[in-house]
This record gives structure tokens, C-alpha cells and sequence, in this order.
């Protein structure tokens, strides 16, 4: 297992300081030997080695006729019908002279037989079947042509995808070498928060619409989500649920209280439980309130309480964390592409801003939303992008390229 770095001290951080503190403390949790049914949308630890060949004899390509080419005399030869070879059958006889076998596709090919005719060119009459001489393809399949026993077939650090679970189960593996799923909490905390659902009787409630959005994220992340943690405004009770939380949890998401308000008190309810902090703020809008530390080997990370600034700050520092944790690599969750402007764009903010936008129908242009409130959550139903706008740029005009990342 990785030790985990120690951690700098930071109060405040620019965005690329704060993006590199976590890309550095993230290391891969350490490795587990998993079924291959439970192997989806984890990271390999080690090569997947193949268990058999396969094919696993010499097989037929096609259903038709399995001959032997140099039987063939002139553009049509009588051959004598010699049995039938099936998909999942035993080796059949070795071919006679002069003879040929009926064989479906993925059947082995009897001994002595170096080619199968499709049955579309075949023509059977009685215990006989004319064949045409072919030059093309042979229609068969050697022994180990797809790939042979003992063979890497995927390498070190693969996503186990439907494609390459094919792959592996192909190839009789059982179980399969990968990095532990970082184990994910989140806790909320606010006297008027309620289970969504719950606040239409009462005014002074409003739901939780955090909670769920954030243990999505970690699901679609790779992360193992273990549920939320609710509290009031007070200290006492947010210690409670932190050590609650911290009970066989690896990464712990406080969703509010991340702030510099006199009822924002996560990091005061943290301290006394061994709260090691690396930045406390970052130079970016949204998402100015969030911070970084370890409770021993916990990550902790503290998000914005308004939701769309929760969200932003998450998809760029939780979504790398779960990546970088479960052995993917902080960057597998940074691809950032490059876009068309349909608008205009702002510029000659005293921060970065990541603005929330939507693509186009062709895929290369994107409109960033107008009114972006870092409290607003309607405007998340649209947002499919996220642009970034480094500090001090100049204003972008309409049909300029920007860099945008997968919302």
C-alpha cells in the first residue's frame, strides 16, 4: 500500500497550487483481488494474464465444409461426406483423402483439414457434396490466434469496461488484480436541511440537494459511497458525525460549513480530531470557500455550500481525488477539450472562473449560461460544460476556442 505524502500548510492556494497539493496527497489506497463480476469500472493493479488459448484448437471461421486443399482437382470436386463437427463438440476423426466434413462456425477442425468452404458455394447430392475450388480466405481459425495462454492482455492501470471484461472473461480469468475503491461519506450540515421530500410543510426548511448529487458524482467516479451524514449547526454535533464518518471511510466530503460565516463550522468541529490542513481557500469563482486536509490517512474535503459552486469545486477536486485514490490517475478525470464560442465571453476577473455552459447539437461550439450565480441550481439542469476563464484574461469575442471540461 502507497504511503500517503505529508501534507504542505497552506491558508490560501491559487487554483493550480490547490489542484497540485491534492494530485500530490492522492495516492492509489492499495490492491485487492476481485471476482471478474465485480471487476466493472474498476482500475487494473496488475496485467490481466490470460488462463487458456484461444481459440483453443484450430476452428472454423464459417459453417460449410472442411477439406483438404490439396484434394481439389479442377474447378469442382466430388467429395464424400465424412460426419459433422459442432460448436462445443470433441475433436473430431482426422479428414480422409477425398473426404469432407460438414463444420459450423467455432467447431474444430478435424486433423488433416486446412480449409472450409462456406456452405453458400456448397451443393449436396446424396452422401456427396461438390465443392468449388476457392483462393480466398481459408476460413479457419489456428490455435491461439486471437491471443495464447500466458499473454498480457490488458496492461496495468486499464478500466475494466464492458469491452474489456469480453477480454477477460475470454480468457478464464477469475479474478482480477485491481486498486481499492476509495470509501466515500458525505456530511451535511444546517439546521433547516431536510431529506428532500420533507420541507413542503414547513418554510423554514429547505431539502438537501447536495447529498445525493455528490454520492452520484462519487459512484460515476469510482468511488464505494457509504452514505450521508446530517447534522445541526453545532460544533458538538458536527464532531459526532465526523467521527462517525471516519469510521472505515477514505475520503470525507463536508457539503457546506465551508465558508468564512459565523455558522460555517466544519474545520472548528474538525480540528480537535486531528484536522491537518493544506489550504484553506482557493483563487477561483466559484468555489472560493474550499479547503483541503487529512485526518490521519481521511481526506477531507471541504466544499461550498451553494450548490452550484458545491458542484463546480467538485467536479474539478473530487472527481480527480476518486480517480487518483482508485489508481486511474488524477488527470483521467481532467480531459479538458477545446471549444468554439457561440457568445461572447467574460474576462479581467481577479480569479480563475470555471462557468457553467452548454454545447451545441454539432458538438464543437458552447454558450456559457448567462446569470451565473454560485447559488443558483436550475442552471445546472442545462450545464454540460464547464469553461474555464483564467484570472486576468482578456474578454473572449464570439468564435474564439476556449477550454472546457465535461460537466
Amino acid at each position: 500500500m502507497a504511503t500517503a505524502p505529508e501534507l504542505p500548510c497552506h491558508a490560501a492556494a491559487t487554483f493550480d497550487d490547490a489542484q497540485a497539493i491534492v494530485r500530490q496527497s492522492c495516492a492509489p489506497l492499495g490492491v485487492e483481488w476481485v471476482p471478474l463480476a465485480k471487476a466493472g469500472r474498476r482500475t487494473l493493479a496488475g496485467d490481466a494474464i490470460a488462463q487458456i488459448d484461444s481459440p483453443r484448437r484450430d476452428s472454423a471461421a464459417m459453417d460449410g465444409f472442411a477439406v483438404r486443399s490439396e484434394d481439389f482437382a479442377g474447378d469442382f470436386t466430388r467429395f464424400v461426406l465424412q460426419g459433422e463437427s459442432v460448436a462445443g463438440g470433441s475433436q473430431p476423426l482426422p479428414l480422409r483423402p477425398g473426404a469432407a466434413m460438414r463444420i459450423s462456425t467455432g467447431a474444430p477442425i478435424p486433423l488433416g483439414a486446412d480449409r472450409v468452404v462456406m456452405r453458400e458455394h456448397a451443393r449436396l447430392d446424396g452422401k456427396e457434396v461438390i465443392l468449388p475450388r476457392t483462393s480466398g480466405k481459408p476460413h479457419v481459425r489456428p490455435r491461439a490466434s486471437d491471443f495464447a495462454k500466458g499473454t498480457a492482455l490488458l496492461p496495468a492501470g486499464s478500466r475494466i469496461g464492458p469491452r474489456a471484461m469480453v477480454v477477460a472473461a475470454a480468457a478464464d480469468i477469475a479474478k482480477l488484480p485491481v486498486w481499492r475503491q476509495p470509501r466515500l461519506r458525505v456530511m451535511v450540515n444546517g439546521d433547516e436541511l431536510v431529506v428532500p421530500g420533507n420541507a413542503a410543510p414547513d418554510v423554514d426548511t429547505i431539502p438537501d440537494s447536495l447529498s445525493e448529487a455528490l454520492l452520484l458524482m462519487a459512484r460515476q467516479w469510482g468511488a464505494k459511497p457509504l452514505g450521508t451524514l446530517r447534522s445541526m449547526d453545532r460544533v458538538e454535533d458536527l464532531r459526532a458525525a465526523a467521527m462517525a464518518a471516519m469510521d472505515g471511510t477514505d475520503l470525507i466530503v463536508v457539503a457546506g460549513g465551508a465558508s468564512h460565516g459565523h455558522r460555517d463550522l466544519a474545520r472548528r468541529a474538525l480540528m480537535p480530531l486531528g484536522l491537518r490542513m493544506a489550504f484553506a481557500g482557493v483563487a477561483m469563482k466559484p468555489g472560493k470557500p474550499l479547503w483541503y486536509g487529512r485526518i490521519g490517512r481521511t481526506h477531507v474535503l471541504g466544499l461550498p455550500g451553494n450548490p452550484t459552486a458545491a458542484l463546480t469545486t467538485a467536479r474539478l477536486f473530487l472527481a480527480p481525488m476518486i480517480c487518483a485514490l482508485s489508481g486511474a490517475g488524477f488527470d483521467q478525470a481532467l480531459q479538458w477539450s477545446e471549444h468554439r464560442l457561440l457568445h461572447d465571453a467574460p474576462g479581467r476577473s481577479d480569479r480563475d472562473q470555471f462557468l457553467c455552459a452548454a454545447g451545441d447539437n454539432a458538438g464543437d461550439g458552447v454558450a456559457i449560461i448567462e446569470r451565473q450565480e454560485a447559488s443558483a441550481q436550475m442552471l445546472l439542469a442545462r450545464a454540460d460544460l464547464l469553461v474555464e476563464r483564467r484570472a486576468h484574461a482578456v474578454p473572449a469575442v464570439a468564435g474564439s476556442r476556449v477550454r472546457c471540461l465535461r460537466f
